[in-house]
């Protein structure tokens, strides 16, 4: 075999075998096809004594043969990448001349042009027949050597999770490829009718508990997630941690990205799954057309654009073409790299990228007078929880007076529609970040309240006849890969060797990606009328320490352990969208709920506010957090020197 080996490389080793090489190739087996019709049709005496006139008449076909050969182009493709659709061409080819050559005998004879006796119909079905079937065979003999010879010890066997379009997509992706990295070797499928049959020559095996050992004898070291099958997949955790324990890897389209179901599907789509692509989630539809057509050749006012949920708003509403673009955050080199990313992504739009304090009230006031944004989406404010337990002043400030002030220039310069970006740690707080943004939410409200009454105190004194601003606020929890989130924590955690630190064994977060939460964010804000919370289906919660043992496993990372600190000042064990005062009513979207929540005296809330940040210029911690208790009742600390205030 050592011979045939070097014979098939060298062969396969030439880019392709020259066109005419294949022509000569199918005229011969036209003429040995002839002789093969002709000896079934003779005895073997017979067939020697016309051998001679057997081959005048043969080469009489030959042309009709070479000119359909032409027309159906048979010979220009690559053997080795032979497809249905040329061997389609070849058995049309084959057909066309011969029925014109067993025509053009008879009409030869009946018009004495040539001597040649007329082709028998059998005998012409037979030559089509025989010829079509040496020729297909060539042809996908060549292709089966070329997929056995071309796999070495690097080629790797895998199983496709999937058996419809993207299933089948991949797998010819993985057929085509040079040199071959990968060799399918079976299906899976949920669907339990589909067990036991065969699949572009792969076994279609059933998602059950036996799949592991099938893989196993196999041979299988990698499971590819057909994009179709991704979201069901995401959730057989069971299937996932015991591929996982087998060390078999798994690969899958970034969560981020999206196949259409139209465009070819190419394995190199595929990437090895991060902890992130395999958190069970439902697909969030969203018209963001619908959306764009809102903001387009509209001004836009983002804060906190350098931040992972600004940013992210920043490329999803440049799309849509609005007219300005008017970026602000305080952290200078994040903002550098979004003005990058405007310049290189989108050229066309004016954007500035202002480095400035939402705080600052004179700077806003003037970008707000400059821009007269017609919608302002506010992500900016301090979001780490201990931080803030440490520092209760700057989560007064920032949080609170920024989200004042901007909300008021808002009503003043005309903004049709101020979203604000809140979290779940809004909701029964107990700390001093998730109280600061309920109090930001308690603030838009009432003001779009006085707003709805026609009895606005910024437009009376700012001489806004009617103002139109409509403040709308949004709730929702973790994003995964944004600034600080546990997962990018996680992997440096191991990539140092452990230990893996979680603060407490039962403790469960919702998470979602960045890019579904701000297409929820566009449309809740688009579709909010003024004064609504709405809040956001995060799907199912995720058990921490789950999380870091399954991270530890997909890593291939051995003696890392996983070890407990105890919860963090102000932390919870578990995060709530309503507090026990709410409830919610639906809207129409299946994700997007709107809580019903207590409304405020804009007044009151004024006052309070006032008082709160007269405190926050102290920097008395225990004094400022006393004050936001008084404001938010339900505002108890958990974990925190601030739990004597509960008392």
């Amino acid at each position: 075999m050592k011979w045939f080996a070097c014979l098939t490389n060298w062969y396969f080793s030439k880019k392709a075998l020259p066109y005419w090489g294949l022509l000569f190739l199918d005229c011969l087996i036209v003429l040995f096809s002839g002789y093969v019709v002709y000896f079934l049709h003779l005895d073997g005496w017979s067939f020697l004594g016309e051998f001679w006139p057997m081959t005048v008449r043969l080469l009489f076909l030959l042309p009709f043969f070479i000119i359909f050969f032409r027309v159906f182009h048979t010979y220009s493709g690559i053997v080795r990448f032979s497809s249905f659709i040329d061997l389609q061409h070849v058995f049309v080819a084959n057909f066309c001349a011969t029925v014109t050559s067993y025509l053009g005998c008879i009409l030869a004879d009946k018009t004495d042009f040539l001597s040649i006796i007329p082709f028998t119909l059998s005998e012409s079905v037979g030559l089509f027949i025989v010829a079509s079937m040496f020729m297909g065979a060539v042809r996908v003999s060549v292709k089966s050597l070329y997929d056995l010879f071309r796999q070495d010890s690097f080629t790797k066997r895998v199983f496709i999770y999937g058996v419809h379009a993207g299933g089948v997509g991949l797998a010819k992706s993985i057929q085509n490829q040079n040199p071959m990295q990968y060799k399918v070797v079976g299906f899976v499928t949920p669907d339990e009718y589909k067990y036991a049959e065969y699949l572009m020559g792969a076994l279609v095996h059933h998602d059950s508990p036996r799949l592991i050992g099938h893989m196993k004898e196999q041979g299988a070291e990698i499971l590819m997630i057909s994009p179709l099958e991704a979201e069901h997949f995401r959730t057989r955790e069971d299937l996932i941690n015991d591929l996982i324990a087998n060390n078999i890897k798994i690969m899958m389209m970034p969560q981020a990205e999206e196949w259409d179901g139209q465009t070819d599907f190419q394995h190199q789509h595929l990437q090895e799954v991060d902890i992130e692509d395999l958190l069970p989630r439902n697909k969030i539809e969203v018209n963001m057309d619908a959306i764009g057509a809102l903001l387009k050749d509209k001004v836009i006012m983002i804060t906190g654009a350098a931040g992972s949920i600004g940013s992210e708003m920043v490329r999803q509403i440049a799309v849509y073409k609005p007219s300005e673009m008017v970026l602000i955050d305080q952290a200078e080199t994040p903002m550098h790299e979004v003005r990058l990313m405007m310049q290189r992504m989108f050229p066309d739009i004016k954007a500035e990228t202002i480095v400035t304090s939402i705080t600052d009230q004179k700077h806003m006031e003037k970008l707000f007078c400059s821009h007269r944004p017609d919608y302002v989406f506010h992500a900016a404010a301090y979001k780490h929880v201990p931080m803030m337990e440490d520092n209760p002043g700057q989560a007064v400030h920032n949080n609170i007076y920024g989200t004042h002030v901007i909300a008021d220039l808002a009503v003043k310069y005309g903004t049709k529609k101020f979203v604000m970006i809140s979290t779940d740690k809004a909701v029964n707080p107990t700390n001093v970040m998730g109280c600061s943004k309920r109090i930001c939410e308690i603030y838009c409200q009432s003001l779009n309240k006085t707003i709805a009454e026609g009895s606005c105190p910024i437009a009376v004194a700012e001489g806004v006849e009617k103002p139109i601003t409509q403040f709308v606020t949004t709730r929702f929890g973790n994003v995964l890969g944004s600034n600080g989130s546990v997962i990018p924590i996680f992997k440096k955690q191991i990539q140092k060797g452990g230990p893996v630190t979680v603060t407490h064994p039962d403790i469960i977060r919702y998470f979602m990606l960045i890019p579904e939460a701000c297409k929820l964010v566009l449309e809740a804000g688009t579709m909010g009328k003024g004064g609504e919370i709405f809040v956001f289906d995060m799907g199912k919660p995720v058990r921490i320490a789950d999380l870091a043992t399954r991270m530890i496993k997909l890593s291939g990372a051995k003696n890392v352990e996983v070890k407990f600190t105890g919860l963090r000042d102000g932390e919870k064990l578990y995060e709530e969208v309503l507090s026990d005062m709410e409830s919610t009513k639906p809207t129409i979207h299946p994700k997007i709920m709107i809580a019903s929540v207590r409304e405020y005296d804009y007044a009151t809330v004024c006052a309070d506010e006032n008082r709160l940040i007269k405190a926050a210029e102290d920097f008395d911690d225990m004094n400022i957090v006393r004050i936001m208790k008084e404001i938010v009742p339900e505002y108890k600390s958990n974990c925190s020197k601030y739990c004597a205030l509960d008392k």
